[in-house]
């Protein structure tokens, strides 16, 4: 037993002494724990300045029942009782029951209102007992944030976000996603809290220890009033035509600023919503879209040039074991390169390609890539899609790959990569990278600014772009884009339609499946915007070529931003220099600093002016008018020294 009784007095003063401070410690973080306090995100705006998405303040208020007074707490409960009862319609006699109900079983985390914004958190700071802090009054305040969307659905998903889930793990999405850590999230604060038991935590003072800071406000690119019209005019057409999904793009043409991005997909329920950013991730084989590149490869390369002769035969022609079939019924015959791609024809680009590529297919290839057609863009959003650009030696590399090239299959583009070729062409032939940000801002100070960047200086010669805009142009006067003609306005794109899950062919022909596209830029003379639209899967019972599916969508577009947001040439001054009217003002500024207490002579003047001049001096008169016009007489004579309260009459005809 003396034993047993010096081993523990040993223990004792072992824990006291020598591993006392290490037991503090570890009661210390079991009962008193800093927590980190999120600071609020950035705001990110649209190019005109309105508000795309911000972190709202949300509070939970509680009261520790406990801390107050005997007396505090019999004097404040009725008073705060009856607040609480007013702002929340249940009865003062609840409260009073409640509150009485959390004192008598020690409730030191007793909730008063949940997720309730900053004009109500201020609110109850005044209530009785709850104004008098933590320490006297009990309160306890506990701050999150909430990401808003005032634009709701329209573009969600490309404005972004950036989510964790119960592991950790963290999503981010759009440009909310994509300049988060950098520019977004700001710095958190921290907080101490104490633990209360039943793992409830409780703030132990009414501050902070260390104050969140808020992040950077981010200023995109986006135009609200044509991202509004870009995303139901896509609507309205994934409805009509029950299509998968689809997305469409609007980027300014010289500086490559994205106006408008809106990405939409068919949920179970049947309705459509912002799933996945489809025109920056998705790679898929564009179809006739891609016929404008090869055509001008070729162009550029000078192996044909616009009268070239091809012949389309019946609209079914052998390529190496495999027929290429044209949508015309008994072909076009013999017809020019240019009229090949008006019409749209398989047989004609796959002819000219195998024709003067075949024997050089990196001939081909190696233009592609100087238009860097097969790298990522490198555009500021995460998860850009790679394209595919085959060459020989590749797996999927045959006789048959330069064929289905031509005509836009055997490879792959994301809508974004098409859309920035196509604004080169607009853009006498600079290709831009696409941008979807302007500046970082801390209030009104600048922290970085994002200018255009150039990826190539100039895709092909001025030749081929006078060409290729000439045919893109005739495309929508009389080629496959002809619904779309209108005189009024003038458009220049091509339409696409390719297949798609073709794989097997016996599933594909019982349930045919294709991508629509059109991809141009408006107005055809003077280009100011560019625009991509893709819908896949439509309906084949309602539609599926480009023309009918996603030609009125671009159409619907262009005219709309033209007719809500008209374009017009900026005006520099509105400053109009007259002679006379700078003589005149010249005349009433000088009587007006030279006559201050001595009646001025104002016949002559508009009575108006005299009205001005005379009202404005340094005494206290009275000035009335008989008639308009010019004043004919004054009833005080010039010259005269004026007194308070005098009457001038004046008289104007």
């Amino acid at each position: 037993m003396f034993i047993f009784a010096l081993a523990v007095v040993f223990k004792l003063l072992s824990i006291q002494f020598i591993q006392g401070d290490k037991y503090r410690d570890i009661a210390h973080k079991r009962t008193i724990k800093e927590i980190p306090i999120p600071a609020n995100r950035g705001n990110v705006y649209s190019v005109n300045g309105n508000l795309l998405a911000t972190s709202i303040p949300k509070y939970d208020i509680r009261i520790d029942a406990l801390t107050p007074s005997s007396k505090t707490f019999e004097e404040n409960l009725k008073p705060l009782s009856d607040a609480l009862a007013k702002h929340t319609g249940k009865t003062s006699s609840y409260y009073q029951k409640e509150l009485r109900k959390a004192r008598a079983n020690k409730n030191r985390y007793y909730l008063l209102a949940r997720n309730i914004g900053y004009s109500d958190y201020i609110k109850f700071r005044n209530f009785p007992m709850l104004k008098l802090g933590a320490y006297k009054g009990g309160l306890i305040v506990e701050q999150t944030t909430k990401r808003e969307h005032p634009m709701g659905g329209i573009a969600e998903r490309s404005i972004g976000y950036e989510r964790f889930d119960d592991k950790g793990n963290v999503t981010r999405a759009g440009i909310d996603g994509a300049f988060g850590v950098k520019y977004l999230r700001g710095k958190d604060g921290k907080r101490l809290k104490q633990k209360i038991g039943k793992g409830q935590w409780k703030p132990i003072v009414d501050y902070n220890q260390v104050e969140p800071k808020d992040g950077y406000d981010v200023y995109t690119t986006i135009d609200v009033n044509v991202q509004d019209i870009a995303h139901h005019a896509l609507l309205k057409q994934l409805e009509m035509y029950e299509a998968e999904h689809g997305c469409v793009v609007v980027m300014e043409v010289e500086t490559g600023e994205i106006r408008a991005i809106s990405n939409l997909a068919k949920s179970e329920s049947g309705k459509y919503y912002e799933k996945r950013n489809y025109a920056v991730w998705e790679s898929h084989e564009p179809g006739s879209t891609f016929k404008v590149m090869a055509l001008m490869a070729a162009l550029e390369d000078k192996v044909i040039d616009t009268s070239t002769i091809v012949d389309t035969q019946n609209g079914k022609k052998r390529f190496y074991g495999r027929d290429i079939n044209d949508s015309h019924r008994g072909g076009y015959g013999k017809i020019s390169a240019a009229r090949a791609l008006e019409v749209s024809s398989n047989i004609g680009l796959a002819s000219i390609i195998d024709e003067h590529y075949s024997k050089t297919p990196e001939k081909f290839i190696n233009r592609l890539k100087k238009w860097r057609l097969d790298q990522p863009l490198g555009v500021s959003i995460m998860g850009e899609g790679h394209p595919v650009i085959p060459k020989p030696g590749d797996e999927i590399w045959s006789k048959n790959a330069l064929p289905s090239m031509a005509y836009g299959y055997n490879l792959q583009l994301t809508p974004l990569q098409t859309l920035a070729f196509y604004n080169a062409i607009a853009n006498n032939g600079e290709l831009v990278k696409p941008r979807f940000l302007r500046a970082v801002k801390e209030f009104d100070k600048e922290i970085e600014t994002f200018e255009k960047e150039v990826l190539v200086d100039k895709i092909c010669t001025d030749k081929t772009l006078l060409e290729i805009k000439d045919i893109l142009k005739n495309i929508v006067v009389r080629g496959t884009g002809k619904k779309l003609y209108s005189k009024t306005f003038s458009m220049a794109g091509k339409t696409g339609t390719a297949r798609t899950d073709y794989s097997n062919s016996e599933e594909w022909e019982k349930d045919r499946k294709y991508i629509s596209s059109f991809a141009g830029y408006f107005p055809a003379e003077k280009p100011k915007y560019s625009c991509i639209v893709i819908i896949h899967k439509p309906s084949t019972k309602v539609g599926y070529y480009g023309a009918d599916v996603t030609g009125p969508v671009f159409k619907r577009i262009a005219q709309k931003i033209f007719t809500d947001t008209p374009i017009i040439d900026e005006v520099h001054s509105l400053e109009v220099v007259n002679a006379s009217v700078e003589n005149e003002f010249e005349s009433y500024y000088n009587t007006a600093q030279t006559f201050k207490t001595i009646m001025p002579n104002v016949v002559g003047l508009p009575a108006m002016d005299a009205l001005s001049l005379l009202e404005n001096m340094d005494v206290d008169i009275e000035v009335k008018i008989t008639g308009t016009g010019v004043v004919k007489k004054q009833s005080i004579d010039k010259n005269t020294k004026l007194k308070n309260k005098q009457t001038i009459l004046l008289e104007a005809s």
